[in-house]
């Protein structure tokens, strides 16, 4: 039975840190008032970030992550990356549509859109076909003005002041 009477489509981008920062905020959230959510991680596969740690001890939340555990920065990219956002969609068409879940996040998708190592026509349809009750999350930089056009909220992350700048590494809770 879903708790939500209208779910909207969220898009968080843009160069700033927070996007899936937000997203799992969310997340938190709506498992706390009893929503069920499911989150799934494009390129992010492989890589050792915090929440991979706490999702099996929370209700209500799943969390499937894609990608081989490297940066994707090639263009075209190489045939494994694509295979892996591939299959990160095809869950994600199945999620949305299934309607068994009340929020759906979509993390990083649209840097694969932006690496084209999926077609941003497919996530359009996604989104056309999610049922009325579904709330559906897109992060990541470089969101195609397709999504955002579709999408209800959008939110910019725009980077002012980062510590990496100064010299300053990534670290263990904070930025993964």
């Amino acid at each position: 039975m879903p708790k939500l009477e209208e779910g909207i489509v969220q898009v968080y981008t843009g160069n700033g840190k927070g996007k899936s920062t937000a997203a799992f905020g969310l997340a938190l959230r709506a498992i706390g008032r009893g929503l069920k959510v499911y989150i799934i991680q494009f390129i992010k596969g492989g890589f050792d970030y915090g929440e991979l740690y706490i999702v099996d001890k929370l209700p209500n939340l799943t969390l499937k992550a894609f990608g081989r555990g490297k940066f994707v920065t090639e263009k075209p990219p190489e045939k494994v990356d694509v295979q892996f956002a591939e299959e990160a969609l095809t869950l994600a068409e199945k999620i949305v549509k299934s309607g068994e879940y009340d929020i759906v996040i979509l993390d990083e998708v649209n840097v694969a859109l932006n690496l084209k190592l999926i077609k941003t026509g497919r996530v359009v349809e996604l989104i056309k076909a999610k049922p009325k009750h579904v709330e559906l999350v897109l992060t990541g930089r470089y969101a195609p003005n397709e999504i955002i056009e579709l999408a209800d909220l959008v939110t910019e992350m725009r980077e002012v002041k980062h510590p990496y700048n100064k010299g300053f590494e990534a670290r263990k809770g904070i930025e993964y």
